[in-house]
């Protein structure tokens, strides 16, 4: 796990790579890799690679990167884990083609594995990653993200060269990256929290696409291509109920235990939930010391957030581990803000980044480097209850309806006052022929965001809606879904969006923020691929929530945990904004109507007084990404004394 970028310069262009731009782009991730740095850059200034080093697998400096092949003909930089390296390895060695420089670092493995069979060595790797390899036999620079998006990966061109970094702060570096808000991006971001792929909220910054790699020529020339989908892995779950749990159940196994390997110490994120009780029991399987874990708490108590923490000491008693805890007050999060908003680089506008931070930094100040987390499993399994919900809605929309009756029913809506819903959002929708669920975390509606917008980009924006980052996702799920359910909409669609792009970066920038790498067994290629094998009425038979996964994992997990209400990782963002933030929130939102022409200040005004504490969250968000990364500057957190702690 690491921190990476690099440079090419293109043909026929005045830009040469040099060792300090590479080095300098390449410290400005030194938290992601504080065990080392190195750089390379070739002789003719083409081409530049950096790298910050977290060691977890091969410790050795041979491991180093940026590494080279044998011939120095293949170099790369590699953020991530390849969990079977050694398979891998073994089967090279045995061709007899290749010598080894390292003892066992997965690194190398890739190298000879793209000598072996080329890109499509890809099609061998079980784990997470993101890389850049330049090859100087083809002059070809190869980026690649791993098939669920669990690393990032960015890019830009400009100015004769292709820039790239596991961080957009890496790139805004480079004292030629213009740094301009794209317009259509911002209105994605209104309605999802994040920003959809491939887009970024900076103008001229890319995200490489999970599942996706991207040839870049010498001369310029880029080639991308995706190179898996979920359909791609589908298996036969199983003939019965119990045959298919008792399928889940082996291949979380494998995930988990896949995941324990490391050279360095590794534990678990506890929060007392399913998902991460699932993670902690199977993970203390064989163990001959005690499975570290990690919970986080509020010192206070919130009619918005009960405590978890009971559930998590239950856990942790009942597989015998050495637990820790940590409490934050109103006052952390609070003074987290301004480093939380630079860590994300854009907005990952969900406060959940202010407890995984201070989870991770608890893991790493308790000497463990690698920690297990349990996102994914909800996505795959059905664990929101307002899925739920949204699968009874759309039941209802396929109902034989003609589209305009249901338009006239959102037109009624609007001339009473009501555009604004959620529900005119949804008879919005159906009448165009659209799927009700876009996505498992909604921001604003489509009117709610034509209000918030400025004028100037209610005119820009006018014939643009999120619909736009949705309709290539459901394009291919119509194409290749073999069973084209609602239910099974829900789980691609999230894992194509919500889950890369929201869940996945809180977890990548919060915990390499620390120098900790998160692994995450729910998303196991594999693992993907059965669950999405699975029937969707199996998942919620009984109107049971993960009613497979309970059962896959019934005797491992306490039953009360198994069946007790759906709480979810929070923050107690109502009580937050009856403090002191209520004020920061109010003054960095008049500074950034004043200072720019994206929002409407009255609009902006009513949300921060009317509206629910969480959309208050998303637009303080927003505006202070835009302090920190357009304008330039500090965003600064009160010191008032805490109000709810």
């Amino acid at each position: 796990m690491c921190g990476i970028n690099g440079v090419l310069a293109f043909d026929g262009g005045s830009f040469s790579a040099t060792e300090g731009y590479v080095s300098h782009m390449r410290d400005v991730l030194a938290h992601r890799g504080p065990d080392g740095a190195s750089t390379w850059v070739a002789g003719d200034g083409r081409i530049g690679l950096g790298h910050r080093r977290l060691s977890i697998i091969d410790l050795s400096e041979t491991a180093a990167q940026p590494m080279a092949n044998e011939d120095g003909s293949l170099r790369i930089v590699f953020n991530g884990e390849i969990y079977n390296h050694a398979e891998i390895r073994r089967e090279l060695t045995a061709s007899g083609r290749h010598q080894w420089k390292t003892d066992h670092s997965d690194t190398e493995v890739i190298l000879h594995a793209f000598e072996e069979w080329g890109i499509d060595c890809l099609a061998r790797f079980r784990g997470m990653f993101a890389f850049g390899l330049w090859d100087a036999r083809a002059r070809q620079l190869w980026l690649v993200r791993d098939r669920i998006g669990i690393k990032p990966l960015y890019f830009s061109v400009h100015h004769g060269r292709l820039t790239f970094a596991s961080e957009i702060k890496a790139l805004l570096d480079d004292p030629d990256q213009r740094r301009d808000v794209d317009d259509a991006a911002l209105f994605h971001f209104l309605s999802f929290l994040t920003t959809p792929g491939p887009q970024t909220l900076f103008a001229g910054i890319q995200k490489l696409p999970p599942a996706t790699w991207l040839r870049v020529d010498a001369d310029g020339g880029l080639t991308e291509r995706r190179y898996w989908d979920v359909w791609d892995e589908l298996q036969p779950a199983g003939s019965s109920e119990n045959e298919i749990a008792e399928r889940v159940l082996e291949e979380l196994r494998t995930a988990v235990r896949l995941r324990k390997v490391s050279d360095v110490p590794v534990g678990v994120f506890l929060s007392g939930g399913l998902d991460s009780s699932t993670n902690a029991a199977l993970f203390s399987e064989g163990e001959s010391r005690p499975v570290q874990t990690f919970s986080i708490g509020y010192a206070g108590d919130y009619a918005s957030y009960p405590s978890e923490l009971p559930y998590a000491r239950q856990m942790a008693q009942r597989v015998g581990a050495d637990h820790h805890e940590y409490l934050i007050t109103a006052q952390d999060v609070i003074d987290f803000l301004p480093e939380m908003v630079r860590l994300q680089d854009e907005p990952i506008a969900d406060p959940v980044c202010v407890p995984v931070h201070y989870v991770a930094k608890l893991a790493r100040q308790h000497g463990t480097i690698v920690c297990q987390v349990g996102e994914g499993a909800d996505e795959l399994f059905i664990g929101y209850p307002n899925w739920i919900q949204a699968l009874q809605r759309q039941r209802y929309d396929d109902l034989p309806m003609p589209a305009f009756a249901k338009g006239a029913a959102c037109a009624a809506l609007a001339a009473m006052g009501y555009d604004r819903t959620v529900h005119a959002e949804w008879l919005r929708r159906g009448a165009r022929r659209e799927p009700l669920f876009w996505s498992g975390a909604e921001a604003f509606t489509d009117a709610e965001k034509r209000r918030l917008l400025s004028p100037r980009l209610r005119r820009l924006l006018a014939g643009v809606t999120s619909y736009d980052a949705i309709r290539p996702i459901r394009e291919r799920f119509e194409q290749r879904a073999p069973e084209p359910t609602a239910v099974n909409w829900m789980s691609y669609v999230d894992l194509h969006l919500r889950l890369p792009e929201l869940l996945l970066m809180r977890v990548d920038k919060m915990t390499m923020s620390v120098g900790l790498e998160a692994r995450v067994p729910f998303l196991d290629h594999r693992m993907v691929g059965l669950a999405m094998s699975i029937p969707g009425a199996l998942k919620t038979k009984n109107g049971t929530l993960k009613y497979i996964l309970k059962k896959a994992v019934r005797g491992l997990v306490p039953d009360d945990l198994i069946t007790r209400r759906k709480q979810g990782f929070g923050v107690p963002v109502n009580e937050l904004f009856e403090g002191p933030l209520a004020a920061i929130a109010d003054a960095e939102l008049r500074r950034f109507c004043a200072d720019t022409d994206l929002l409407d200040r009255a609009e902006v005004a009513r949300v921060m007084s009317t509206a629910d504490a969480a959309k208050r969250w998303y637009l303080l968000n927003l505006a202070m990404w835009w302090r920190t990364f357009i304008a330039g500057e500090s965003a600064p957190a009160s010191r008032q004394a805490s109000a709810i702690a």
